[in-house]
């Protein structure tokens, strides 16, 4: 059996994908009625990111999710003020420090969202993250991101979820959490913990849900392309087998053929679909993407992120200019982004950077949140 970090490829638990069985009405109840908000009718949540480095999908997604919803204040967040480097691509400024934050709630947060981090154990964001905790917040956890909820000691005899990639580590360094497979989000207590990256989506819907109820989440979820947001998910699905070890490693070793590529953006852009789109277009491991803007100057987007471009147009010298990002449902942004990479470069990248993201694909498009 090879390894390659904490993984075995292909693992001991691999098997055929399985028709997923529907969440009953009782468990999905039971978990939309474990996050709903803890103090405020109208809630505030907290997203907080590292300066140095935040995922940009588990950052941008809550965000716009939950800002789109008109339902809850919510705050882009780092350790100090200014910009918050969005990995792998992009950049954003945060609305405020944790200083200030505490300052204007000093009853602390609703929700915070934890998007994965440059460094999962800055012990100024989980130092944040404990006080916040102890404040009564249901702390979110998204992909990776449950690397610093473990840093913060919050794991400790829950049942957790995490991406495929993390969970060896997480259950190693947490021998009393219980790790819940084919859940694509786990409650528990005021911890909530999601799989890979594109889990971000149903559990903002579920949030969303939580929040302003199941018709808001219904409306909302039909501008994403979402038709489905419970918890159902198949963990056997997803690892690293000698395919995609290959991919990464061929593609990196391409120095010759990287592109930049150039992502057009203006005023009102919506941030799900440029999170979505610039995200997976940064994981070819032969191309990054960067902002392309008429200046410098900050760009606010449709829920009024602000968006600090990487180039202006005249002086930008980009190997691609991808199309301006259109009104389709996000969802359908991703899958055109997706199918895009399958033709530039080759269907294996596509599955490769899919697998990244913990996304079923290819499948049909309705389906995608069921998975």
């Amino acid at each position: 059996m090879a390894t390659y970090g904490h993984i075995q490829f292909p693992p001991e638990s691999a098997a055929a994908p399985s028709v997923l069985a529907p969440i009953s009405v009782e468990e999905h109840t039971a978990t939309i009625n474990a996050m709903r908000p803890p103090k405020r009718q109208r809630p505030v949540v907290a997203v907080i990111g590292q300066n140095e480095g935040a995922e940009i999908t588990d950052f941008v997604v809550p965000y716009g999710v939950l800002a789109r919803s008109g339902l809850a204040d919510v705050i882009p967040v780092a350790p100090r003020d200014g910009a918050i480097k969005l990995t792998p691509a992009l950049s954003v400024a945060a609305d405020a420090s944790t200083a200030e934050f505490d300052r204007r709630f000093p009853d602390g947060a609703d929700y915070v969202i934890v998007p994965k981090i440059e460094d999962s154990a800055d012990p100024q964001v989980v130092t944040w993250i404990q006080e916040q905790s102890a404040k009564g917040a249901i702390i979110v956890g998204i992909c990776a991101g449950t690397k610093t909820l473990s840093a913060a000691g919050l794991f400790a005899g829950r049942r957790a979820t995490a991406h495929w990639y993390d969970i060896a580590k997480l259950r190693e360094d947490n021998p009393s959490m219980t790790w819940v497979q084919d859940r694509r989000y786990v409650v528990d207590g005021n911890v909530v913990t999601t799989t890979g990256v594109s889990a971000s989506i149903p559990i903002s819907l579920a949030l969303v849900e939580a929040i302003g109820g199941r018709a808001r989440a219904t409306e909302l979820a039909a501008e994403l392309g979402a038709t489905n947001w419970d918890a159902r998910h198949d963990s056997s699905a997803f690892y690293l087998d000698r395919t995609d070890f290959w991919v990464q490693l061929r593609n990196s070793a391409r120095i010759w053929a990287h592109e930049e590529l150039g992502v057009p953006v203006s005023d009102g852009i919506d941030e799900i679909s440029l999170a979505l789109v610039a995200d997976v277009y940064s994981r070819t491991r032969q191309s990054i993407a960067v902002s392309l803007a008429k200046d410098l100057a900050p760009v606010t987007t449709r829920s009024g992120l602000r968006l600090l471009p990487d180039y202006a147009i005249d002086d930008a010298d980009l190997d691609i200019v991808l199309d301006p990002i259109d009104d389709a449902a996000p969802l359908k942004a991703l899958d055109i982004a997706l199918n895009e990479i399958k033709a530039h470069y080759d269907r294996e990248t596509a599955a490769f950077i899919a697998l990244q993201i913990e996304y079923a694909w290819p499948q049909p498009h309705e389906a995608v949140i069921s998975d």
